[in-house]
């Protein structure tokens, strides 16, 4: 009766946020399995039925196959990219003024880089588009192409260019991305005990061996959630690729990425089936991408 009493009472605080979470999160996702088993047009009364059709088309689509090469390219680099960018900066805002009295420093200044260095966090990704179109613009207003023409460079196409345009709006991705990550191993650092630091140093070890030898081994957790964060935004990018380039972007499908192709299938060619289908395949990708890199990665906790 005890046991059946403490049961009831945790389930009356658990019945509200789990009826929200199915009706709100849960309830969309069966929703999208379930259009993408039909044809349906996204305004038709009719729901017509085709089964696991739309899944064939996708196998012969070729943007669907274009975006995820492109998913593959922002997969590979932007994690890399944007965690070691990351870590380079955490480690020299927290370590890298060397030793101080009893204890490890950062650089000087390090409590002001680190507002500036999470700056462009605290902007809305339409606003880092917009800012992003007056550097990016094709001729001698944009920033860069400003710059460039004072040297006697011709404008360059940073967004229209087919061989570009995904390395341009990958670097405005991990330009806005590297703050967050500051912020969280400069977290995880300031866990490890300064005392492994002090000992390492006081044995000779410079920076770059505190880095390698205690820094990153204590870190591979924190690291590890930082690669799946990463990696599911490499499968998002929408509304980042959305505002640079609109449509006047996609330069021979350079740009092209599924959430992009998801909503352009569903909301201006009117395939509402064919598109939740599509939705489905992310969905797998993503949830494939994040189990498969917590086996692979997966170790012993260190105890600290």
């Amino acid at each position: 009766m005890e046991r059946l009493r403490k049961y009831g009472f945790v389930a009356g605080f658990l019945i509200v946020p789990l009826t929200l979470y199915s009706v709100f999160v849960i309830s969309p996702y069966v929703q999208a399995f379930q259009l993408s088993l039909t044809s349906w047009n996204g305004y038709s009364s009719i729901v017509r039925y085709v089964g696991l059709d739309n899944f064939g088309r996708l196998f012969e689509d070729e943007v669907f196959w274009q975006a995820l090469r492109n998913h593959g390219i922002l997969l590979l680099v932007l994690p890399l990219a944007t965690i070691a960018i990351a870590l380079f900066l955490s480690f020299l805002l927290n370590l890298g003024g060397g030793t101080r009295g009893a204890g490890m420093r950062g650089v000087w200044g390090s409590k002001f880089y680190r507002v500036v260095f999470f700056f462009p966090q605290v902007l809305a990704v339409a606003v880092v588009g917009v800012l992003f179109q007056a550097v990016y613009r094709p001729d001698a207003e944009g920033v860069i192409n400003g710059v460039l023409a004072r040297f006697g460079v011709d404008p360059v196409g940073w967004l229209i260019e087919p061989d570009l345009a995904l390395w341009s709006v990958l670097a405005v991705m991990i330009w806005q991305g590297v703050g967050f990550y500051v912020v969280l191993f400069s977290a995880g650092m300031a866990a490890i005990p300064k005392d492994y630091f002090e000992a390492a140093a006081l044995d000779g070890a410079g920076r770059v061996r505190l880095f390698f030898s205690i820094t990153l081994p204590l870190l591979r957790d924190t690291i590890q959630v930082g690669w799946i964060y990463l990696g599911i935004a490499a499968f998002d990018g929408f509304a980042l690729i959305q505002v640079l380039a609109g449509d006047k972007g996609e330069p021979d499908g350079a740009t092209t990425i599924l959430p992009v192709t998801i909503y352009k299938t569903a909301f201006s060619y009117q395939k509402v089936g064919y598109a939740s289908a599509m939705g489905v395949a992310l969905f797998f990708l993503t949830v494939t991408f994040a189990v498969l890199t917590l086996r692979t990665t997966r170790r012993e906790r260190v105890e600290l």
